[in-house]
Formats: structure tokens, sequence, C-alpha cells
């Protein structure tokens, strides 16, 4: 990782963590083919290993548990694989991971492409934030120790899709907004221009 920009002010996320007060340049650098469901050449490769759920987006699936075992036709019981472990960083302070099953996260539409519990959202009319963990939505933006930065993924370039394609910030601006509001998309924005004025002249 890069040196973290220090931010004018911390950014609580909606739901009250992760608060962030730095950024990793990188993610105004690192590319990557952001067009996940036009992508033809990655497998789904990023859903392999399961993902951590935070504890706001666990409670939400529990609710709806009997919906979802029907949408998905699998049962809560596989759904995770192991409790859930503490987290002051996530919102609902806690993060569970899920269980993996022929070698695809267990929320992974089998015989196909992308995510049942996106698909489950869109199919139920609704906001699919609600329902899918917010590391899975940013990815591969993510956070930690109150930084937003690349995951590692794409930092280290082991990433199928990485290369080409918009920087990690412009692809996940809107999900930043989401989670973060106006505020500091605004001045995100102000630094990526900066890095980009600083690239140019230096090229």
């Amino acid at each position: 990782m890069s040196d973290p920009l220090t931010l004018s002010r911390p950014y609580a996320a909606r739901d009250g963590a992760p608060v962030i007060h730095a950024v990793d340049p990188a993610i105004f650098e690192r590319r990557y083919f952001a067009r996940c469901m036009a992508c033809g050449f990655c497998a789904d490769a990023c859903c392999a290993h399961g993902v951590d759920v935070d504890g706001r987006v666990e409670e939400a699936l529990l609710a709806e548990s009997a919906a979802i075992e029907s949408h998905t036709g699998v049962p809560v019981a596989s759904w995770f694989a192991g409790p859930a472990q503490p987290d002051a960083d996530v919102p609902g302070g806690t993060l569970r991971r899920t269980a993996v099953r022929d070698g695809f996260c267990v929320f992974h539409t089998p015989n196909g492409r992308g995510c049942m519990l996106h698909a489950y959202a869109l199919a139920t009319g609704r906001d699919y934030h609600l329902v899918k963990p917010m590391v899975s939505t940013l990815f591969p933006v993510t956070f930690g120790e109150g930084t937003l930065l690349v995951s590692d993924e794409l930092d280290e370039g082991s990433l199928v899709c990485g290369g080409d394609g918009p920087t990690a910030y412009e692809a996940a601006r809107d999900e930043i907004r989401y989670y973060f509001g106006d505020s500091l998309v605004s001045e995100l924005d102000s630094l990526a221009a900066g890095i980009s004025r600083g690239a140019a002249a230096d090229a």
C-alpha cells in the first residue's frame, strides 16, 4: 500500500462504521475491467473464496431466510462457514464468512454468473445494498484501519480482471457515495483530479 492521504475530516458510513480518515492513492491509479457481468474471461474468480458478511447484512439475511432459501435453493444452515466474529470496523460490529461449495461462495449462481443475493434483491424489487455485504459491493475498493484502499488482489496484480478499464475509484464511486455520502466523494474527486494532473505533468 502507498502512503495514505489524510482526508480533511473523518467520514462515517451510513450505518456508523467504518469511519474513513485516509485514502490509499492506489484507488485512483489501479485499473480493472469493471463491467463484471460483461466479462468473458474471469469465470467469477473473485467469488471463489466466500465473502465477509457484516452484522447488518447478516441480520437482514436471517430475517428473510425462508424467502432467500426458496430463491437460492441453499438452506440457511449451509450459508456460513463459522460463527460471527466481533469487528468494530464494519456495520453491525461483526463479520461472518460465507461458506464455499463447489469452488465458489455458497451464494454464487450455480452453473451461471453472479451473486444470488443480488439477483434476489432485483427479483423482489428492493435495494441490493440491504442484502449484499458492503465488501462485495465496493470490491475491489475496500477498507481497513480507517483507510479506503484497493483489495490485495488488485494491488498485487493477481486479480484476473486487473489492468484495463476505469480506476478502482471511478468504478466504485457511486457505491462510495451510497455508503459515505456526497462530501466524501467530492473530496475524493479533488484528490483524483490532483493525482491525474500530476501524472500528466510527469509524462
